[in-house]
């Protein structure tokens, strides 16, 4: 008898904690929202003439969209630049410009003058609007990151959108650290995320 009221009772144990695995806490719930109103906004954004780029989820990250700029944008030192912007657990929407330099990234342990590059690096994050780093296998981006505390910041994003084009003009002045030339070049790889 002892068996039979312990087999429901396992049963029953497993299923709640199925159940408590799978539902969706509030910050998962606020994570989503955040998401679906990014994907308004960026579908919106992206159709203006100094954006001009197609945004779409991510394959590989469910709160990751990715986009290419590059059509009618004229630039002059890079072939595109690689958006990608997440949506993070953190209550953050972080933006990541991976620029593309003769046919790839711009790893900063491939550059003609890594110390002088880094330096500059340094330099523009402290003049620029946007800010400069390498990500955790040395390419460099460009980057913005929004707190969510005060809301959605439909407006800063657009923004933010609006001035990633002139990551081209800064890929110029750093042009004589990666390969020691100032003159435009072409071609282009994909990060793939």
């Amino acid at each position: 008898m002892k068996r039979l009221f312990l087999v429901p009772l396992v049963l029953l144990t497993l299923t709640c904690a199925a159940s408590v695995a799978s539902a969706q806490t509030p910050a998962d719930a606020k994570r989503d929202a955040t998401r679906e109103k990014l994907r308004q906004l960026l579908e919106t954004s992206g159709q203006r003439a100094d954006v001009n780029t197609t945004f779409r989820p991510a394959s590989k990250q469910p709160y990751n969209f990715v986009g290419t700029m590059k059509d009618g944008m004229n630039f002059t030192h890079v072939e595109e630049l690689e958006i990608v912007i997440s949506v993070t657990k953190n209550e953050t929407i972080g933006f990541r410009v991976y620029p593309h330099y003769k046919g790839g990234y711009i790893n900063v342990d491939k550059t003609k003058d890594s110390l002088g590059f880094a330096k500059k690096l340094l330099f523009m994050s402290d003049r620029n609007f946007l800010f400069w780093g390498i990500d955790d296998v040395g390419d460099t981006f460009a980057g913005y990151t929004f707190t969510l505390e005060s809301g959605f910041p439909t407006e800063a994003i657009v923004i933010v959108l609006r001035s990633i084009r002139n990551t081209d003009g800064f890929i110029g002045e750093l042009r004589p650290y990666i390969d020691g030339t100032t003159t435009p070049s072409t071609t282009t790889t994909h990060k793939g995320l």
